[in-house]
């Protein structure tokens, strides 16, 4: 019997701390829950645009210089002077190099002997054949350099273009891109165009690789990677939302909005697409009203019919 009464006092006081835990729960879930059932969602809205819209590709081009020009010794020697500094702007006609020969130093030193009033030098001035900048420079004041080994090479900034290696499937597009816009990742913009294509194809990648000149005076490195936009399609008067407004399911199939009945509702509406760029979408289906108000933060998960709370 004692048994039974000490079993029956241990139930009442589980139960009783159940009740007591969950009571706790209630009461700090239940006023938040109980203000989201009143209150709702916290949406924000977006209205529809009107207007023209362009669906582009981006694509990648980088820059190059053309043409480069090689600085050779025209003898075998020392190098007396190097005037060249790898990075240096140089024009064309600056003496870069002097060049003196073993044998000429060997030869000058028997002349002063016999007549000091000759002035025998035996030294080679080599200048540059054109403008640009020193990008490598293999030796220094001192060293022993061969007959047509190259001392340094320099660009030449007259040949300075982006090259772009464009997909062969995307060929099309450029006839409807005579003027591009080349974006530089510090956010510059310039203005370009294609002046020539290349004769051959990567085998790999098959891609074409096109010429695009630019006019801009800004010192541009080389192998810097460049972003193109080019415009596939173009219309104009039509409807479209911010791409967060528009939603899908994991296999990207059926898309929807969700609109706005009253200050309150917002509902399902199915949606079909068309073109789309980068931050909006060209909505075909159904019609929209530029005074539609469509969720654009707080819409993913929303049932059908859900009420949501406008946050200015």
């Amino acid at each position: 019997m004692r048994h039974r009464i000490v079993h029956l006092m241990l139930i009442v006081a589980l139960t009783a701390g159940c009740h007591t835990q969950q009571d706790t729960q209630d009461k700090k879930e239940g006023p938040a829950e109980a203000r989201l059932a009143t209150e709702g969602t916290p949406v924000t809205v977006t209205g529809v645009t009107v207007g023209a819209m362009e669906e582009t590709v981006e694509v990648n081009a980088v820059s190059a210089f053309q043409l480069k020009t090689f600085i050779k010794a025209n003898t075998n020697g020392y190098l007396q002077t190097v005037n060249a500094r790898l990075g240096s702007y140089v024009e064309k006609g600056q003496e870069l190099f002097v060049l003196k020969t073993k044998e000429s130093q060997t030869l000058g030193n028997t002349i002063k002997i016999l007549d000091s009033t000759l002035h025998f030098t035996g030294n080679m001035h080599i200048k540059s054949p054109g403008s640009g900048y020193i990008t490598q420079l293999n030796y220094q004041a001192g060293d022993y350099v061969q007959d047509n080994e190259q001392l340094a090479v320099i660009t030449d900034t007259r040949s300075f273009v982006f090259l772009l290696d464009l997909p062969y499937e995307l060929k099309p597009y450029l006839a409807a891109n005579k003027s591009l816009k080349l974006r530089l990742p510090d956010g510059t913009v310039l203005d370009g165009y294609v002046a020539n294509a290349m004769p051959t194809v990567d085998a790999v990648s098959q891609t074409q690789s096109y010429v695009i000149k630019v006019n801009t005076n800004k010192s541009i490195p080389e192998n810097l990677i460049a972003k193109v936009s080019l415009v596939k399609s173009a219309k104009g008067n039509i409807t479209s939302l911010p791409k967060a407004a528009v939603l899908t399911d994991e296999v990207q199939s059926h898309f929807w909005i969700m609109k706005m009945t009253d200050s309150v509702t917002a509902v399902k509406v199915p949606v079909q697409k068309g073109m789309e760029n980068a931050d909006r979408v060209e909505i075909i289906a159904p019609r929209l009203s530029p005074a539609d108000k469509v969720l654009l933060t707080g819409n993913y998960g929303l049932p059908d019919t859900a009420k949501v709370s406008i946050v200015k």
